[in-house]
Order: C-alpha cells, then sequence, then structure tokens
C-alpha cells in the first residue's frame, strides 16, 4: 500500500511539474501566436510522452508490481492529485472559478484534455509490461 502512494504520488510529481512549465511556456509563447485551441492540442502529445515516461521510470524505479490492481491504484491517486491541483492550485492561480473554468473550456481541446487524463491514469497499467 506505501509503495503505491509512493508510486502514484511520484508520478503525479513528475507529471504536473512539467506540465506547469510546459503551461507556461504555452500560455507565454504559443497562444499568442496560434490560439487557445491550438496551443493546448499541440500540448497534449507532449503530455502523453511525459507521462509515459515518468510511469515507466516510477513503476520501475519503485518496484510497482506487474498487478493491475496496484499500477491502477498508482494512477488513479495520480489523478485525484491532478484533478485536486487543477481544480485548486491552478484555477487560484488564473482566478477563476469552477463553473468558469467549466463554462470557458474549448470543446475540442477540453476533450482531448479529458481524455488524456484518462490516458494518464492507465498509463501505470501499460508500462513496463514483461
Amino acid at each position: 500500500m506505501i509503495q503505491t502512494l509512493k508510486a502514484g504520488l511520484g508520478y503525479f510529481g513528475i507529471v504536473f511539474t512539467v506540465g506547469f512549465v510546459l503551461g507556461a511556456i504555452r500560455i507565454v509563447l504559443v497562444v499568442p501566436r496560434f490560439g487557445a485551441r491550438t496551443a493546448e492540442l499541440l500540448e497534449t502529445p507532449f503530455m502523453l510522452v511525459i507521462s509515459f515516461l515518468a510511469a515507466r521510470w516510477v513503476v520501475r524505479g519503485q518496484a510497482v508490481p506487474l498487478t493491475t490492481p496496484k499500477r491502477l491504484g498508482m494512477g488513479m491517486l495520480a489523478l485525484a492529485l491532478m484533478l485536486a491541483a487543477e481544480f485548486g492550485f491552478v484555477l487560484w492561480l488564473r482566478g477563476i472559478s469552477l463553473s468558469q473554468y467549466f463554462a470557458t473550456r474549448d470543446p475540442i481541446s477540453g476533450t482531448a484534455y479529458y481524455i488524456a487524463l484518462v490516458i494518464f491514469a492507465l498509463m501505470p497499467v501499460f508500462v513496463a509490461r514483461k
């Protein structure tokens, strides 16, 4: 149980940190040139690669067992922390409410983001298989 918690926390920490940096770059450099939708869609594949690399690194480094429940537990904990960070810290930083967040979310890039979150949660199950 402790191993799964440490792995989920580590996985979240890596992906959130890289996502925060890429998000800042996206907002400052890419959005003014291409618009918010395109910028978010351009960022998504990078975040999926980061999720894959982080999941593989944490699974191997923490020696998370190959069992689906342990790996899924790691991914679900990381997802819960990611959503808490997104709906807490990031919304506070942007100065908007949760309802404003959903009202202003682009339907195309928003859908891609939610799909990426599902993949993020499931990634530990599929990496480092023997």
